[in-house]
């Protein structure tokens, strides 16, 4: 039974991987057009846009990364392998995404009062090409399964879709009305789009990081739930954890009633504790950890988290 479980993460992960070098090509081709022709047509909105895919195309870069070395076993050393490498993959992307943010609002803000003359038609035609080539990348993203990496990609691409829409709004304006200071204000939304989607990333993974209970798990409900298990008595040092964004981890210290250990009832106890964290909550957690002990213990314990 757990072959197969590791068989079926493998198999994910060796789609995700592919998917995430498609988009990578992708992304990372058109980056060196988009900069090209920001230069040519002195345009902020494609300038940012190419930056963004510079940043998307590192971020896919790294994610390619992380998911190549969720591929990789566990060790003596590192007992869950590589799997938390998506949580700091994603982190590191949404820091990034959020410094391009500040910073394409506060050149916005700038070239919205001392506004350059902007080539509207290369400007437009490379948008277009853009969109289509972010399109693409947002449909092979969506058709890879989730993680926190995986978001984080498909949020990256995403930011690229709404900049390329911004730079065809803000070419057709300035083709059509002379106004160039429309380049800077898409630009400014676009800034303002990336950052609140890029915050809530970023704490959701460093979260992950600080060893936050999983998202959804109510740790109260959980240490109530196994209280009402026939035979427990009392439940410390009840923790849970991601260790990547499909793998939640929980582990308690439960007291249960003495005469449990010599009648055979433990065993019992400690299948109805599993099932409980497995399939009563929302948040389905198959690697739970339990010391059983009995109310006497408890005095011999030194250390309670």
């Amino acid at each position: 039974m757990g072959a197969g479980h590791d068989h079926a993460v493998d198999v994910k992960s060796k789609s995700q991987r592919r998917n995430l070098l498609i988009v990578f090509i992708l992304i990372a081709g058109f980056m060196v057009v988009e900069y090209i022709t920001a230069i040519i047509t002195n345009s902020l909105a494609l300038l940012v846009d190419a930056t963004h895919m510079l940043t998307d195309a590192t971020g896919l870069f790294i994610a390619l990364l992380a998911a190549t070395l969720a591929l990789r076993p566990a060790t003596s050393r590192k007992t869950w392998g590589f799997k938390r490498a998506e949580v700091v993959a994603a982190a590191f992307q949404a820091l990034i995404l959020l410094a391009v943010g500040i910073f394409v609002i506060i050149e916005a803000i700038r070239r919205l009062f001392e506004p350059p003359e902007v080539g509207s038609e290369l400007m437009l035609w490379v948008g277009v090409l853009g969109l289509i080539v972010n399109l693409v990348g947002l449909w092979i993203i969506s058709k890879t399964e989730k993680n926190f990496n995986i978001r984080a990609a498909f949020l990256e691409v995403l930011n690229d879709t709404l900049g390329s829409v911004a730079v065809i709004v803000a070419a057709i304006v300035i083709a059509t009305t002379g106004f160039d200071q429309a380049d800077s204000i898409v630009s400014f939304i676009i800034g303002g789009l990336i950052i609140p989607r890029t915050l809530k990333l970023l704490f959701e993974t460093v979260g992950v990081l600080m060893g936050n209970a999983p998202k959804g798990l109510d740790m109260d409900q959980v240490r109530e739930h196994m209280l009402g298990i026939d035979g427990v008595l009392e439940v410390h040092d009840l923790h849970a954890t991601l260790i990547s964004s499909t793998t939640p981890e929980l582990s308690a210290h439960v007291t249960i009633e003495p005469e449990a250990f010599a009648n055979g009832k433990m065993l019992e106890i400690l299948k109805n504790l599993q099932e409980c964290v497995a399939k009563h909550f929302d948040v389905s957690v198959e690697h739970s950890t339990f010391q059983l002990e009995p109310p006497a213990y408890q005095k011999e314990e030194t250390i309670h988290h």
